[in-house]
């Protein structure tokens, strides 16, 4: 199916726009239902209201998180038309 050169990226490339999609391999959604485990229990541990400051922190740094392994399993960003005739 693929040679030894190719990559296998966890998260495509969107069709539209910069970022990506949804992930095409177990791996993606592994790293996606861990991060909305983390955020969840965030959401519990420092209920926004109370712990506003730590709760940004705390999702700011598992928000880069994902962006990084994003950048790392997935397809290059750039900005995409979608397909052109």
């Amino acid at each position: 199916m693929s040679t030894a050169d190719e990559r296998e990226y966890w998260f495509p490339a969107k069709r539209y726009g910069w970022g990506w999609g949804l992930p095409r391999v177990w791996q993606g959604w592994a790293v996606l239902s861990v991060f909305g485990s983390l955020l969840g229990f965030g959401l519990v541990v420092l209920a926004p209201a109370g712990h506003s400051i730590e709760f940004f922190v705390y999702v700011s740094v598992l928000v880069a998180v994902l962006i990084g392994i994003c950048y790392a399993k997935g397809e290059p960003p750039r900005w995409r038309w979608g397909k052109r005739s």
